[in-house]
Parts: structure tokens; C-alpha cells; sequence
């Protein structure tokens, strides 16, 4: 199942205002513990920043066997190819678990999503999403990754999907590999080679040595 270019037009899109705008905002007021040579290393961040960094790492939402789901629909999501690397290769799945932790309405969605789909394998394959064999995982996620062919018990499927799959490619093209496979050469100094020579020659300038 190969999404990337669809995923890759939703992180050129969808990806800065929904996710990261919100992860911007600042935190409750909080008394800054930061050292020096801490602040040094942060360069151009507020001490805020910093500290509740440090808070969202420290803390875990999402269990093993969630955080294993989340992988492997993430890697659906944006497989591995001859371009780059996977989501998982990217860090996705921490970059999710980051995130429902710093915009905690993705919480409640997020985790009752994992287990309607785990809940929809079991009652089919009697197994969860994760120990179903890859044919059947892709045949469940073909159910609900589509909104326009998607039954309307599949639903609430549809809707977990739609957000983990805008997580994905939110977290996916702000990666180190997300950025290359954009083909996102950032800016770089400009070359100059002088004068071109048609124009020299509309000055009658051709000739003359600078």
C-alpha cells in the first residue's frame, strides 16, 4: 500500500497549522531550573520551553502494546522504499507520543482509536492488530483509510485513521528524513558569476575588463 505521495501532499499542507501552531503554545507559568550551561545549550528557546520539554520526555502515555499498533500502522502509513526510510525510521511513533502528551485532546481519540481497531481484529481474526498477519492488517486498513468508500459502521475507524494518518506525515515531514525526501535543500548563498553576456552586449560592454 504505497500512500506517499497523497501523505506527502498532506504534510505539505495540513501538517503546520493543525499540529505544530498548537504544539507552539505556551504552558502554564512555571519557575525556570535551568543552568546556565543548560541555556547555552538551548540557544534561542525560552526557559519555558526548555523545562516543559523536559516534563513531556520524562512522563509516558501510551503502553508497549499501543506503541507497537502505532508503529506498525505508522509504517503503512509511509512505508520504507527506494526514497527514504520509513515512519518508524524516522521516529514517528515518539514523535506521537510526544505530541498526545503536549495536546492532550489527542488522548482520548488516539487511544480509543488503538482499541476499536484492536477490538475490530479480534472480532475477525481473534487477535489484535499487531499479531494479525500483514495481508489481514492491510485488508483492516483499507476499510477505513478510504472516507468516500468506507462503510458506515466503519466510521468511527475512519475518523482514528484520518488523525493518525495526519500525525504521521506531521511527524514524518519534520524529520531529518522527511525533510530529504521533500527534496528540501533549505537556503544557501548565492554564487556569483558576473554579468551575463547578453546583457554586456545590449551595453556594448562586452569587451570591457573588470
Amino acid at each position: 500500500m504505497n500512500r506517499r505521495d497523497s501523505i506527502k501532499a498532506l504534510g505539505l499542507t495540513a501538517i503546520s497549522t493543525s499540529v505544530l501552531i498548537d504544539a507552539c503554545k505556551p504552558s502554564e507559568t512555571k519557575t525556570d531550573t535551568s543552568t546556565p550551561e543548560e541555556t547555552a545549550k538551548e540557544a534561542g528557546r525560552e526557559h519555558w520551553e526548555i523545562e516543559r520539554d523536559k516534563e513531556l520526555h520524562s512522563e509516558t502515555f501510551f503502553t508497549k502494546h499501543e506503541m507497537a499498533t502505532i508503529t506498525v500502522l505508522a509504517d503503512i502509513i509511509i512505508p520504507k522504499d527506494d526514497v527514504s526510510g520509513s515512519a518508524s525510521d524516522a521516529k514517528v511513533p515518539e514523535f506521537i507520543e510526544f505530541i498526545v502528551k503536549d495536546i492532550p485532546e489527542h488522548k482520548i481519540p488516539m487511544r480509543g482509536g488503538l482499541k476499536w481497531l484492536d477490538l475490530q481484529c479480534l472480532n475477525r481474526y481473534r487477535k489484535p492488530f499487531v499479531e494479525v498477519s500483514a495481508k489481514e492488517q492491510i485488508a483492516m486498513i483499507d476499510e477505513i483509510a478510504y472516507p468516500q468508500k468506507a462503510k458506515p459502521e466503519m466510521k468511527p475507524g475512519v475518523t482514528f485513521f484520518n488523525r493518525m494518518r495526519n500525525l504521521t506525515a506531521s511527524g514524518f515531514y519534520t524529520s531529518k528524513i522527511g525533510v530529504t525526501d521533500i527534496g528540501y535543500a533549505g537556503n544557501a548563498p548565492n554564487q556569483w558569476q558576473g554579468v551575463p553576456d547578453e546583457v554586456l552586449k545590449q551595453y556594448g560592454m562586452q569587451d570591457v575588463k573588470i
